[in-house]
C-alpha cells in the first residue's frame, strides 16, 4: 500500500524537491524542539541528495542544531568501500561544517555484530530518551522488497523489544545492524525514495500490497504517521 506517492520526470528533480522537503522538516523542528533528528540511508540516490544537501543548502538547513544517525550498516570499517556511513561522509559531512558529535554513525568494531548493535541503541536510547522519535527518517526498498536491512524471512521483522539487532542478509556483504519496526515506526516523517525501471516491479506489488505487520514485504511493514514515495517515472511506471 502507497497512500502517498510523488511522482517526478526524472530522478534530478525528484532529488531536488526531496532537498527541498528536508530543508522545510529540519527548519520546522529547530523551531519548535531545538535539534532535528535524521536517520540517513545508503544508495545512490541518497547519496545524489547529499551532494545537492551540500551544494545548494549549506548555508540554509541549520546543520548545528541537526543530528545523523543510520537506519542500517554494513558491518565493515567505516573506511571500507561497502561502508554507508563512508558514502555520507565523503558525500556530505566533508564538505559541511557539521559538528563531529552531531554524527552518530553506527558501531562496526565489535568481534560480534550483536554488541555492536547494543552499543547504538545505547546511543539511541541517550539521544531520545525511552520512546525514539526521528523527525525525518530515510528508507530505500529493494528488489524482494527489503528495506533498510530488514529482509523477506528475516528474524528482525518479529522483533518488538530491541530497537537494533544485527542481521545476516542475502546481500554483499551479508553481515549488517539494522533499525527495527518499533523505531522506524515512530518516525515522524519517512521517506521511501526509489528510482529507475529496475525498481519498477517492485514498486507495483507494493501498491497491491495491503501492507501490515502480515505483508511478505518488509517495506510494506512500515507504518508511521506520515510515509511519503519519492519516485521518479521509470521507478512508478
Amino acid at each position: 500500500m502507497i497512500r502517498e506517492a510523488r511522482i517526478f520526470a526524472n530522478a534530478d528533480l525528484m532529488t531536488s524537491a526531496i532537498a527541498e522537503e528536508t530543508l522545510r522538516i529540519a527548519q520546522d523542528a529547530v523551531a519548535k524542539r531545538g535539534r532535528c533528528s535524521v536517520c540517513l540511508s545508503g544508495g545512490n540516490t541518497p547519496k545524489a541528495l547529499n551532494e545537492i544537501l551540500a551544494r545548494e543548502y549549506s548555508a540554509r538547513i541549520p546543520w548545528n542544531q541537526t543530528h545523523f544517525f543510520w537506519g542500517d550498516e554494513r558491518y565493515v570499517s567505516h573506511d571500507n568501500p561497502h561502508s554507508n556511513y563512508l558514502m555520507a561522509q565523503e558525500s556530505l559531512f566533508s564538505r559541511l561544517a557539521v559538528p563531529p558529535e552531531n554524527i552518530h554513525p553506527m558501531p562496526t568494531n565489535y568481534p560480534e555484530p550483536d554488541s555492536a548493535a547494543r552499543e547504538y541503541e545505547v546511543e539511541l536510547r541517550r539521544f531520545f530518551g525511552a520512546q525514539p522519535r526521528f523527525d525525518l527518517l530515510f528508507l530505500g526498498i529493494g528488489p524482494e522488497g527489503h528495506t533498510a536491512s530488514l529482509f523477506p524471512n528475516s528474524p528482525g521483522l518479529k522483533e518488538t523489544e530491541r530497537w537494533v539487532v544485527a542481521a545476516e542478509v542475502p546481500a554483499d556483504p551479508p553481515s549488517r545492524l539494522t533499525l527495527t519496526y518499533p523505531v522506524i515506526n515512530r518516525a515522524r516523517n519517512i521517506f521511501f525514495l526509489a528510482s529507475g525501471g529496475g525498481k519498477r516491479e517492485i514498486i507495483q506489488a507494493i501498491r497491491r500490497d495491503p501492507g501490515g505487520a502480515a505483508s511478505q514485504y518488509p517495506a510494506a511493514r512500515v507504518d508511521a504517521g506520515r510515509i511519503v514515495w519519492f519516485l521518479d517515472q521509470a521507478a512508478a511506471f
